[in-house]
């Protein structure tokens, strides 16, 4: 197919001194020192850079997450489509984004490019796609022509159009973005999308870029959490537990039977806090 829209992933910048940052913040938390003199200590070297990645590295794995909104990415983002778009603006806590406007961009005929799934290709469908967008483009085109304002031209763009971002996003949200959307239940080219950004952070910063999983890693959640059905047919499905097991187990060793909570249980909880 021609004009074919191909995706790009660029990490622009990131926090100066991440790590630092992370010990800094982790350390204001668990330490009698203020945060000045646990600066004064990393800038003195009195804490080695080896001390500050194990520190890190034991921090991330308790699940205090607040010190990572501390560190920011910026990433240049271009040629994915509406319908990958739609999906990723979901993500709103910790992430800002800029997006290329179909009312204010005039596109060109010969530089109207479309994502095409693979799918459209492997059921032999990829010549009636890219007749039915060459239509699409002579008519944006046309409309453009008549005088029809391009925020009204853009009524027939489809979802396949792509579009561009501009994104500052923190560490704590990667994660998160990460957790949903390298699952394998997330669609392609957003996985794709997401596993180019981690690509990209884990080169510059490999002692945190590790935890970047999906949310059933060894480094995030640890089990998968989706249906069965969906589980016995995911690829990590052979190397990462499902919860059914993970409740089997408790069921077979457990003091008792797991159960649903009940206002008796929330009571109990009340009774003890005394409220």
């Amino acid at each position: 197919m021609e004009n074919q829209a191909k995706m790009q992933v660029k990490l622009i910048d990131y926090a100066q001194q991440p790590l630092e940052k992370l010990y800094a913040a982790f350390r204001t938390c668990y330490s009698s020192d203020t945060p000045i003199e646990v600066w004064d200590k990393i800038k003195s070297e009195k804490i080695t850079h080896d001390k500050i990645r194990e520190f890190i590295t034991e921090r991330l794995k308790t699940g205090h997450a607040s010190p990572l909104e501390q560190i920011v990415f910026w990433f240049a983002i271009a040629n994915v489509s509406r319908s990958l778009s739609h999906q990723f603006v979901r993500h709103r806590i910790g992430i800002s984004f800029e997006q290329q406007s179909q009312r204010y961009v005039k596109f060109k005929r010969d530089k109207l490019a479309f994502v095409l799934p693979d799918s459209w290709s492997r059921a032999g469908l990829e010549s009636e796609f890219s007749d039915l967008l060459s239509k699409t483009s002579e008519l944006y085109a046309k409309a453009l022509k008549a005088g029809i304002p391009a925020e009204d031209a853009r009524f027939v763009l489809p979802n396949a159009a792509p579009t561009n971002f501009h994104v500052m996003v923190n560490f704590a949200e990667m994660l998160h973005i990460c957790d949903l959307r390298l699952c394998v239940r997330a669609q392609w080219e957003i996985r794709r999308m997401v596993a180019m950004m981690r690509a990209e952070i884990k080169r510059v910063l490999p002692e945190i870029g590790v935890f970047l999983q999906p949310k059933c890693g060894e480094n995030r959640m640890g089990y998968c959490d989706e249906s069965l059905d969906e589980w016995q047919k995911c690829p990590l499905g052979k190397v990462r537990p499902h919860k059914s097991s993970l409740f089997d187990l408790y069921d077979r060793y457990g003091s008792r039977k797991a159960q649903a909570l009940g206002e008796a249980e929330y009571r109990a909880v009340e009774e003890k806090e005394q409220l």
